[in-house]
């Protein structure tokens, strides 16, 4: 009765793309989840600087890692950083991609054409098959291949990480900047209000009192 069916691959994959509920809702949810966080508003900016920071980089697999580690050195709150990631979805992917690897190339002066998406994703897919095929072959008699993790990492991997530093380290700090106060204020209402429902929890109960003792 009190079992759960598991998930198929399937509906995962959906879900990846289109959480339950909507993005709204997933978005709400992460906010949410921001503004309760236990920790003073500076600290949890920070942590969200982080998290959007690491969002325009290209360690996919590592980013809620990668986030958590910022987060601990600047000493920012790590759950905010690892939530803030968010930004990194399959909806502003195609954006940051985009303007990361064309930024990239511009930098490094590199003259490859413009890629599509399905590129760029069949590249990260092909470059973890490598990474996992060379692993294999300290164990086993297959040959290792890094031709194609060169060609990875100079026309898709460096161009990304460099492009994404600039508007990365841009967003983080406008995420730093607008959201310490609004978490700011959202703490001293939310104090505030505590406040007021202990006051009237106190109020009601000596007013009981009161009314026994009569």
């Amino acid at each position: 009765m009190f079992k759960r069916n598991p998930r198929s691959y399937l509906r995962i994959l959906v879900e990846f793309f289109y959480p339950r509920g909507g993005w709204y809702r997933a978005s709400r949810y992460v906010i949410h989840r921001v503004r309760r966080l236990p920790d003073p508003a500076d600290r949890i900016a920070r942590g969200i600087a982080a998290g959007v920071f690491v969002s325009f980089t290209p360690l996919f697999g590592l980013h809620f890692v990668t986030a958590a580690l910022i987060a601990w050195i600047i000493r920012g709150n790590m759950l905010a950083a690892v939530l803030a990631t968010f930004v990194g979805n399959p909806l502003t992917f195609p954006f940051i991609a985009g303007f990361s690897l064309q930024l990239g190339n511009k930098i490094l002066g590199n003259v490859h054409g413009h890629l599509r998406l399905s590129e760029i994703v069949e590249a990260f897919s092909r470059a973890s098959e490598d990474i996992w095929h060379n692993f294999l072959s300290i164990f086993t008699h297959r040959q290792a291949d890094w031709a194609g993790l060169d060609l990875f990492l100079d026309r898709i991997f460096l161009p990304y990480l460099v492009g994404g530093l600039l508007p990365g380290l841009a967003l983080a700090f406008i995420a730093f900047g607008l959201s310490r106060p609004l978490i700011t204020a959202y703490q001293k209402r939310r104090v505030k209000m505590l406040r007021k429902s202990y006051e009237k929890r106190m109020a009601e109960r000596a007013k009981r009192q009161k009314e026994n003792e009569t």
